[in-house]
């Protein structure tokens, strides 16, 4: 018999999304506007707390093109960015003709590392380039080193955008990710911990620059009964239909944090006795991390030659998805020859890591197959 598909992280419908889609049908609000997109960003406004204010996107990476936007990167400019990340982080400074300097990771969080960070800040002033920003990501959810990297972008007053893509409800000494850097990035993909099918918003700490953003995602149409434009746009608005999706998902947030972290436990539990295998995990009580993926590293010495690419296999010939940890971008093709700072982290991350089925839909049954191929290697 053939054995259902477990996924990585599949979307998690919580009941009331198709409440919130059929209103924008039964008022015929089938637009990239309306009150489903207006009620998810004051949903996510009040969920964040403080004095945030979210621009609802089509995409976290129309959200990263904005905020480099915001932040007058251009043509021949340089922005630093974290290497072991989703090309996604890296592709929007290439967008504005700027130049991406990549930096290394550290092994506690598999984020940006603030000892290559500063080295590479120091030397790009002293080559007579200071960087326009810096771009740090909370990878599967797990917060960077903040009080460390917030210093050294304060330091050099240098504006950091935090791609939290990857990281809604994870959080840093209790301040949640998204809130921290001049900008906050999240996504609302379909593998993510809540999903509007393709999404994103932008994160900002005023109303105005929220304003900004807002014109520029719907083409930058200036206040004229005519179409006139001053500036160049972009149609990068949230639909009111995807926001519909949304709000429905907002109402199951923290359900679902508390199901991924489950997982974690589960994790947990099963590796307690596997020695060589790490499962990523916060490196103290100041992180709460809402474990997007549960991510392992794998030492094949240890572990008689397994290797964590064997795992995957035998996970595939079982018919569950698990997937290697991000390739860092200095090492894809696209981005050859551009500056690195660091050491080997990330690629030895990438090498020997795998991110392990973590939705928040798995069942009990789920778990035992998963169970089965890791007991069995």
């Amino acid at each position: 018999m053939n054995k259902s598909k477990i996924w990585l992280s599949s979307p998690h419908m919580g009941g009331n999304e198709q409440k919130y889609v059929q209103e924008a049908f039964d008022t015929n609000w089938v637009a990239p506007l309306g009150p489903n997109v207006t009620g998810f960003e004051s949903d996510l406004e009040q969920y964040l707390g403080g004095e945030k204010y979210v621009a609802a996107l089509s995409s976290g990476t129309a959200a990263l093109h904005l905020a480099l936007i915001q932040l007058g990167v251009g043509p021949g400019d340089e922005v630093i960015c974290q290497s072991m990340t989703f090309s996604a982080s890296a592709n929007p400074i290439v967008y504005q003709g700027a130049t991406p300097i990549f930096v290394d990771s550290e092994p506690e969080t598999w984020n940006i590392c603030p000892n290559a960070l500063e080295e590479a800040v120091k030397d790009r002033i002293a080559k007579g380039k200071k960087p326009k920003a810096i771009i740090a990501v909370h990878l599967y959810g797990m917060p960077f080193q903040v009080d460390a990297v917030m210093a050294i972008a304060n330091k050099y007053e240098i504006s950091l955008i935090e791609d939290s893509a990857e990281a809604l409800g994870s959080h840093y000494k209790g301040q949640k990710c998204g809130t921290i850097g001049a900008f906050g990035v999240l996504s609302f993909n379909g593998n993510k911990i809540i999903t509007t099918s393709g999404g994103g918003a932008l994160v900002t700490g005023n109303q105005a620059t929220k304003e900004k953003i807002v014109f520029l995602a719907t083409q930058a149409r200036d206040a004229a009964p005519h179409y006139q434009h001053s500036a160049i746009g972009y149609n990068y608005r949230l639909s009111n239909i995807c926001a519909g999706i949304g709000r429905g998902q907002m109402e199951v947030l923290d359900k679902h944090i508390q199901l991924r972290r489950e997982m974690h436990a589960f994790y947990n539990e099963l590796f307690k006795e596997n020695d060589g295998i790490t499962l990523f995990t916060e490196p103290n009580s100041e992180y709460f991390s809402n474990h997007w993926l549960s991510a392992i590293t794998v030492n094949s010495e240890v572990r008689n030659g397994i290797t964590s690419e064997q795992l995957r296999l035998r996970f595939e010939a079982e018919n569950i998805e698990s997937r290697p940890l991000w390739k860092p971008m200095h090492l894809q093709p696209v981005f050859e020859g551009l500056p690195y700072y660091g050491g080997n982290v990330a690629e030895n991350l990438f090498l020997n890591g795998l991110c392990l089925p973590s939705g928040s839909n798995l069942s009990d049954s789920d778990r035992e197959r998963i169970a089965a191929v890791i007991n069995s290697i």
